[in-house]
């Protein structure tokens, strides 16, 4: 994700590999959302007109560009995490004792697959909940960024949702089950302030 190019990443997308795939997309999305809260931060930053939101910048600045990179590395660890499965189900399964074997290594796997995607929601999350913090503030030559970061990150967090959802399906613990569906719902709260983030920059575009 870091040497390659994005026109050979894509390429690698389209392709009939099986990873990169939608997770990892769904990590790029959240990467870009992250890196356009840290644009509109520092096209405000240092202006004297917005010199009252120059600590607020600042500090939502370092925060996205934390996320940005956490979000790149969880579209890395996506098709690690998937290649785990994969692995998972091509064991032998001859006898009971590798039956059993292969059973727990791709159930601990499903839970690792569904890790990933839950963490890029979290951090899509995340990323929303900056877009609102910079968007009274933030220089107006950049406030349609701000609601194309919202969007971005709202992208990421459904698609992330998405990969979650088809892992826990086959996953056979109730409690597993419980804490992945109730973290990711938590992070799905989010949705709602990512529509009302687009709907007041498109209400002042318009006005």
């Amino acid at each position: 994700m870091r040497e390659t190019t994005i026109e050979d990443w894509l390429t690698d997308l389209a392709s009939e590999l099986p990873a990169p795939g939608g997770g990892a997309a769904a990590g790029m999305s959240a990467a870009t959302a992250a890196a356009l809260v840290s644009m509109v931060c520092n096209l405000t930053i240092g202006k004297p007109k917005f010199a009252e939101h120059e600590a607020v910048m600042r500090e939502v600045l370092a925060e996205a560009e934390r996320l940005r990179l956490e979000a790149l590395q969880l579209a890395e660890d996506d098709a690690e995490a998937f290649s785990g499965v994969v692995a998972a189900y091509k064991l032998p399964k001859a006898s009971d004792e590798e039956k059993a074997a292969r059973t727990a290594a791709i159930q601990a796997g499903l839970v690792a697959a569904a890790a990933v995607p839950l963490a890029v929601a979290n951090v899509a999350a995340a990323v929303i909940r900056l877009s609102g913090r910079v968007l009274e503030g933030s220089n107006p030559n950049v406030l349609s960024d701000v609601a194309v970061a919202a969007s971005a990150a709202k992208s990421a967090l459904e698609s992330a949702a998405l990969n979650v959802d088809i892992n826990v399906v086959s996953i056979k613990d109730p409690a597993e089950r419980e804490l992945l569906a109730s973290a990711l719902n938590e992070a799905l709260q989010t949705k709602v302030q990512a529509e009302a983030i687009m709907h007041a920059v498109a209400k002042r575009i318009r006005a």
